[in-house]
């Protein structure tokens, strides 16, 4: 596997975990992004099951590297962050259910890179936010198009003119993320609690058909960009294609006969 400087690339069986891995709290700066967009475009051909992201230490990432971006030229800025936004849309569109184990502070990039995946868990202290006006710019990872997915305009933009920051029991009742985790949900071997809902989660979700979890994925992200009428068409093309599969074969049989499901991801 390659070696890496800002993150870490570990498996776990048919689950992936990137972890962000970056002294002091895990700053985005030039090189994790070219490492995280190595590493996804890498595992998209491996057949990954899920894909957990967490940050390492005390925080997810605590944004992008101030002391890196000071400097930037207004060219340099806009190069920066297109790359950013690449990599992050290379995490948002990955093949594979995707959860964030946000277990500290998630703000600017850390609050962008999370909402890229398709379930967050927000640890007893998590605190997530857009405060880039507080420093004279503007989210440039996706920030303004990916709050306002989750939240709605009216909450995004008051998050973000003033620069405000939401702890977890907020971000879940605002829908930044699913759930609060709580500390009793540590994993028996002493895991950190929110990594440890994260892989509980990714565990159930890699019992089932493969295919269809992608399927899933597919269809439900189409759901921005189609109206009604061709939502409806895709999802029964893509139904019907799950009948060409031997997982449907094996799934539905497995129900009948009343026994254990034994997916083969074919």
């Amino acid at each position: 596997m390659d070696q890496y400087t800002c993150i870490l690339a570990e498996r776990q069986g048919d689950i992936g975990i990137l972890t962000l891995n970056r002294p002091k709290a895990n700053a985005i700066n030039v090189q994790m992004v070219s490492e995280i967009d190595h590493l996804l475009t890498d595992w998209q051909a491996v057949g990954l099951k899920a894909l957990i992201v967490r940050g390492a230490g005390r925080f997810f990432a605590a944004g992008a590297d101030i002391a890196q971006m000071a400097d930037l030229t207004a060219v340099e800025a806009e190069t920066f962050a297109r790359s950013g936004q690449r990599s992050l849309r290379l995490l948002e569109t990955f093949p594979a259910p995707t959860i964030a184990a946000v277990h500290g502070y998630a703000l600017g990039g850390g609050c962008e890179l999370a909402m890229c995946c398709d379930i967050i868990l927000a640890g007893e202290r998590a605190v997530f936010g857009q405060p880039e006006v507080t420093l004279g710019v503007i989210p440039g990872f996706g920030g303004t198009q990916r709050l306002v997915r989750r939240v709605g305009r009216q909450h995004a933009l008051e998050l973000m003119f003033s620069g405000r920051t939401v702890k977890a029991d907020e971000a879940v009742a605002l829908g930044i993320a699913l759930r609060k985790v709580e500390p009793s949900e540590a994993g028996e071997s002493g895991e950190e609690p929110t990594f440890a809902a994260a892989l509980a989660l990714a565990q159930k979700i890699s019992k089932n058909g493969s295919i269809a979890v992608r399927l899933v994925k597919q269809v439900v992200d189409n759901t921005d960009r189609l109206d009604i009428e061709a939502g409806l068409a895709a999802e029964a093309t893509l139904f019907g294609l799950c009948f060409a599969t031997l997982d449907q074969k094996e799934g539905m049989n497995a129900f009948l006969e009343k026994r254990a499901v034994q997916f083969q991801d074919k």
